[in-house]
């Protein structure tokens, strides 16, 4: 089996990320941001990075439990909001869901997921104009390039300080920056519904899943060469299929192009207005 590092250096990627969070929200003209708080180890570092970035006043930690939702990501994700010392507010969403799995009873537990995912993508993006602060968003590169995102769910933010950053690398980080212990340690879960984790669900672990992404996308390995490394061929194409499969949750909206200068084609940036 080929050796693959996957070691960051969290001083290093610490001192980026926190000044990526804030030279963009300062930026863009605000000196607040706003996280959805799962009580997971994605949105406990992204909150850590932020409340170091700008200051623990100018952070909201936003707790949306649905009724099924474990007690102990609650729990968790208090244990991130008394350490950093952030602001808070929790707003449960069931009674925003519940109507519409009423309406259609045969409604499968992937629709019930997104729906309560893109809820509470409401609710912190309402926070958001109330609080005056941006939405810094959870999602790592493994979920992004596995799709294993909901579009305008938790997808959905301003800026992503984890998007660049495997979910072994996230484990890393956070433990170097004192995330607890307790959500370092449980299995990775969107608390979707009752005894649902990421692993589960996807088929495989984070760990080895992880090895063979960053041969495939930052080695620009073929999946002979992979395959070659000592993964089994199954599980190389099925990942390349999630991979090519889930392309469009990685783009913005395809525009069609009829003018000289499209916006996504020819106009890709801003530029001197001369004001």
């Amino acid at each position: 089996m080929t050796t693959i590092d996957l070691t960051i250096n969290t001083d290093l990627v610490r001192k980026i990320l926190t000044s990526f969070i804030r030279s963009e929200i300062t930026r863009m003209g605000f000196e607040r941001a706003v996280v959805g708080l799962s009580g997971g180890i994605d949105s406990a570092l992204s909150c850590y990075l932020a409340a170091e970035a700008l200051g623990p006043q100018n952070v909201l930690a936003v707790r949306m439990p649905y009724r099924t939702s474990s007690p102990d990501s609650l729990e968790d994700a208090q244990k991130v909001i008394d350490a950093l010392g952030v602001q808070s507010v929790t707003i449960p969403i069931t009674e925003m869901v519940e109507p519409l799995f009423e309406r259609f009873p045969d409604m499968d537990a992937v629709r019930r997921g997104n729906i309560m995912a893109r809820a509470r993508m409401i609710v912190l993006y309402d926070q958001s104009a109330a609080f005056r602060g941006l939405v810094v968003g959870t999602s790592n590169k493994t979920e992004i390039l596995l799709g294993y995102t909901t579009l305008y769910g938790d997808s959905a933010c301003a800026i992503n300080p984890l998007g660049d950053l495997y979910k072994t690398q996230v484990r890393q980080l956070a433990r170097a920056m004192g995330v607890p212990e307790s959500i370092l340690t449980k299995p990775p879960s969107a608390d979707l519904w009752k005894g649902q984790t990421d692993e589960g669900e996807l088929g495989f672990t984070y760990a080895e899943v992880d090895r063979l992404l960053y041969l495939l996308v930052d080695e620009r390995y073929s999946p002979e060469e992979c395959v070659d490394a000592g993964f089994a061929p199954e599980f190389v194409y099925q990942v390349m299929e999630r991979i090519r499969r889930n392309q469009f949750k990685r783009m913005p909206p395809i525009i069609a192009k009829l003018s000289y200068r499209t916006v996504g084609y020819d106009f890709l940036y801003l530029r001197d207005w001369g004001t």
